[in-house]
Formats: structure tokens, C-alpha cells, sequence
């Protein structure tokens, strides 16, 4: 098995900016409901929930389980169309698109640039994780939506 990708590689990061910055706002998903501002809105949000700096409300959920956590992190290829979302993870209008864009570019980048040894909040659905799994996690959450629109 490939070793996933994490927002910690810094070739991660900027692979996620250049797809993101390849998206034409105006297109439409190819699955899902949201457009690309609220897509790029919920990326957003979901990189301050990883910070600690959006609060979420514990859900149950078998994902807090181990094999169930790692399945998703790091058995999955990929995330799986239609699954649910914390909704204060789409809870925020999305503003003008070059500036959640702007935003996008400084998060990912403060995100991947913490110490994944740190202190990390839990996961609204997973529970508590380390900073090596929040990477892999909060990579592959970005990828899903970026394939979303054909990026």
C-alpha cells in the first residue's frame, strides 16, 4: 500500500493550492450538493476545526472506533461520495471566492506547518487523534472535494 499523503509534505500542499486555484467557481460538482464557494467554505471551516480554532460537537459514530478510524485515514483510497458532515463545517456562507481562496492558501499552510506532535483536538466523528493522522485525514478531505470538481 502506497504511504498517504499529509498535509505536513509541503509537495502535499502545494499539489492541493494548484488544483484548487485550477477551479472555474462558476462549474458545478460532479456529485454532491454544494457549489464550489460553499465547497471551498466547508475546506475552510474544516482546517480551523483541525486547529481547535472552530469547535465541534462530538457525534457518535462507529469511526471512533480504531479499525474504523484507520480504515477511513488510511485504508480508503479515497473519501467516500455522500458521506455526512459536522454541520458547523457548513455553517459558514462562503465570502468572495479569491478571498476564501487567499484564506485556503494561509490555512493549509498553518495547518501543515504545526508540529504533528502538538496538541490536536479531537474529530467531531473520529474522536481524538494525533497530528500525523489529522494530516493524512485532513489531506485526503481536501483531495475528495477537489475531485468533487474535477480538480
Amino acid at each position: 500500500m502506497a504511504k498517504p499523503k499529509s498535509l505536513f509534505e509541503r509537495e502535499a500542499r502545494e499539489e492541493l493550492v494548484r488544483r484548487m486555484e485550477s477551479i472555474d467557481p462558476r462549474r458545478g460538482p460532479l456529485w454532491g450538493k454544494m457549489n464550489a464557494g460553499q465547497m471551498l467554505a466547508h475546506i475552510i471551516a474544516s482546517l480551523r476545526m483541525s486547529t481547535g480554532e472552530l469547535p465541534t460537537k462530538p457525534k457518535r459514530t462507529p469511526l471512533k472506533n480504531p479499525l474504523g478510524r484507520w480504515l477511513i485515514i488510511y485504508g480508503m483510497k479515497t473519501w467516500p461520495k455522500g458521506a455526512p458532515s459536522a454541520p458547523e463545517l457548513l455553517a459558514d456562507p462562503p465570502a468572495e471566492w479569491d478571498a476564501d481562496l487567499a484564506l485556503f492558501r494561509e490555512l493549509l499552510e498553518q495547518v501543515g506547518t504545526r508540529s504533528p506532535a502538538g496538541e490536536w483536538p479531537p474529530h467531531p466523528a473520529f474522536g481524538k487523534l494525533t497530528g500525523t493522522q489529522w494530516g493524512h485525514l485532513s489531506y485526503k478531505h481536501v483531495e475528495h472535494h477537489l475531485r468533487q470538481f474535477g480538480a
